[in-house]
């Protein structure tokens, strides 16, 4: 195999090439990985070819030094490669390793859209999720929709309504749901409910309230967390609860949702009696039908974790 390097420097010996220049070649020669290059490609380049492309060769042996001394680069993040294109050298940058995983990570933070949630939700592992005899019934629960819904994303999928007192998990394991959702590609949509209630409220005055109502109605999957723990209006309850769920029943969507109170407690000290003091029971009914279709109910017990006696 032809040594294109070694030909190249007697080359300019016998031209005797400006010393400076030849300086520069024979440094741009001596990088192991630019021989390694040449001699890999040295039926497809000639010696004219390479002294074309010498300032790429350059570019390269260059940017793999400041790189190496740590120092700022115009392409932070990527790495220089070698490459030919019509017989000419070209520098080609890749992203490095760390670059990859930070889009990775990005990717995936992007799948999971959180409104009103606390920081601390975001980084929520299944796998984190503390085990115990009272919780495994709701974390199996978890799990088997994670599984089944990653096999068969088509199917309709009940989700979970996890009911318990304040600060025991069930905004930890709904977010748990959706990161590792996300690293399988899904996207989810997880809201406090009582946050949610007051901006669709100040959204009337922008005209952005179906806007609002069709982020959640429409998300592939969707996380109601906190409902019931705030007083609810006749128009929250039909007009944008019901409008969400009824969509959502309809398309047969994946929806969560999380609450102090039981499925019972819900219909009763909840939907029924709207912020007025009226008594809508038929009206909270239809509400209850559209959350027993979407979601099966799991009771999350354990101490609690936000203030702890």
């Amino acid at each position: 195999m032809e040594d294109l390097g070694k030909n190249l420097t007697e080359q300019m010996q016998r031209n005797n090439w400006n010393e400076r220049y030849q300086k520069l070649i024979t440094e741009i020669l001596q990088d192991t990985e630019v021989r390694t290059f040449l001699a890999e490609n040295s039926q497809t380049l000639t010696q004219a070819d390479v002294m074309k492309s010498a300032s790429k060769l350059y570019e390269f042996v260059t940017l793999k030094k400041q790189i190496a001394q740590g120092k700022q680069t115009f392409a932070p993040g990527y790495l220089p490669t070698l490459a030919i294109s019509n017989h000419r050298i070209e520098v080609v940058y890749v992203p490095t390793a760390e670059l990859k995983a930070r889009r990775e990570q990005k990717a995936l933070e992007a799948r999971v859209k959180t409104i009103n949630l606390p920081r601390s939700v975001r980084k929520a592992q299944l796998k984190d999720y503390e085990r115990s005899d009272e919780r495994m019934e709701a974390l199996k629960a978890a799990l088997d929709f994670v599984n089944s819904y990653s096999k068969k994303p088509k199917e309709f999928h009940k989700g979970l309504y996890l009911e318990g007192s304040f600060g025991v998990g069930k905004t930890y394991l709904l977010a748990a749901i959706a990161n590792d959702l996300a690293k399988r590609g899904y996207q989810t949509t997880l809201v406090n409910f009582p946050s949610f209630a007051v901006e669709i409220k100040s959204s009337i005055s922008k005209n952005q309230t179906i806007e609002y109502i069709d982020s959640l109605k429409k998300a592939q999957v969707l996380m109601i967390d906190d409902i019931g723990a705030d007083s609810l209006s006749s128009w929250l309850r039909d007009d944008v609860l019901g409008v969400i769920l009824q969509y959502r029943m309809q398309e047969e969507l994946p929806t969560f949702f999380s609450s102090n109170l039981s499925l019972t407690q819900l219909e009763q000290q909840y939907l029924t009696v709207n912020n007025r003091g009226e008594a809508e029971p038929l009206k909270a009914k239809r509400i209850m039908e559209r959350i027993k279709f979407l979601a099966d109910e799991y009771h999350a017990v354990a101490k609690n974790r936000r203030n702890p006696e």
